[in-house]
């Protein structure tokens, strides 16, 4: 059902952390949740093994899923949670599940002293496969990361929520990712930061070597042109605090500083019908590997 948020949910500690996402999400939105836990069948020689049988992989694979699902109603009362499971490959089974959500949540493991995230190939598979919005959801990831800091600097839920970050191409703006950004502002009652970073044109080198520097025109220029690209946007979330940022420089590398700062960053997704495999463009897959924030990637044509 589109008005349903799914979890990926496997026992994993970014799996957890993805689901106490995805329950103050439903809140937020007031939609129910489905805990899906995928599983693969055990080869036959395995499943003969006494540690393995079929009993005991029958009992872990729906326990995972019911004790989640009852911390989450104790933790969030009212809450609407479901439990689903399937079997097969992990990825074709969540894309699959995804058709029928409004919005599709995993969980990514940090890289140890890499300063990153590993968004395994089952989430990179499904992000790039799928129409429908996904949010990663970093292993540790607590509600209070999302706020602001209290008076004495410490996190507290109790405090407004931090902005939401857009990362925005208004070479090709698209509605839809700009929609889904301004809904979650506003969900949050929370500024919307809308980042733009671009680089030099070739003919920069050019006009350097004829002693003009344009710089300070392209900047115009490209601010101008994120300004143009989000007044309907203001006109039509008039409740939404909006902040304009255009920097010179790696977009992705903007949105990442921008992520330490924030509750969630939107980043959109080209969508790629093209017989010879898959793809995510390089800024998304430098975010979704590097945000420190949940990150949730929005597919459009």
């Amino acid at each position: 059902m589109p008005d349903t948020i799914i979890v990926g949910l496997d026992g994993s500690t970014e799996s957890r952390a993805a689901a106490e996402w995805a329950a103050r999400e439903a809140v937020l939105r007031d939609l129910p949740m489905v805990l899906l836990h995928v599983w693969q069948p055990v080869p036959e020689p395995m499943a003969q093994a006494p540690l393995l049988g079929p009993e005991t992989h029958a009992h872990w694979t729906e326990r995972i899923p019911r004790e989640a699902a009852e911390g989450l109603r104790l933790r969030h009362p009212g809450l609407r949670v479901t439990t689903e499971q399937r079997s097969g490959a992990p990825a074709d089974v969540l894309v699959e599940a995804a058709r029928d959500a409004g919005l599709l949540v995993l969980g990514s493991r940090a890289l140890g002293g890499l300063g990153g995230f590993l968004v395994g190939s089952v989430g990179q598979s499904v992000i790039a496969r799928t129409e429908t919005p996904v949010v990663l959801v970093r292993a540790g990831e607590q509600a209070a990361d999302e706020h602001l800091k209290d008076p004495a600097g410490i996190p507290s839920t109790a405090t407004g929520f931090r902005p939401v970050v857009l990362g925005l191409d208004t070479d090709s703006p698209d509605g839809t990712v700009l929609a889904f950004a301004f809904e979650e502002a506003r969900r949050r009652e929370a500024p919307l930061t809308v980042l733009r970073g671009w680089n030099l044109p070739p003919y920069y080198v050019y006009s350097l070597a004829a002693g003009v520097d344009p710089r300070e025109d392209i900047t115009r220029e490209q601010t101008a042109a994120l300004t143009e690209t989000l007044l309907p946007w203001r006109e039509k979330y008039p409740d939404v605090e909006v902040k304009e940022v255009s920097r010179l420089g790696s977009p992705a590398g903007h949105l990442v500083d921008a992520s330490h700062d924030a509750s969630l960053v939107v980043i959109g997704r080209r969508v790629r019908r093209s017989p010879f495999g898959v793809h995510i463009g390089s800024v998304a897959h430098a975010v979704m590997h590097h945000a420190t924030a949940p990150v949730a990637v929005v597919a459009h044509d």
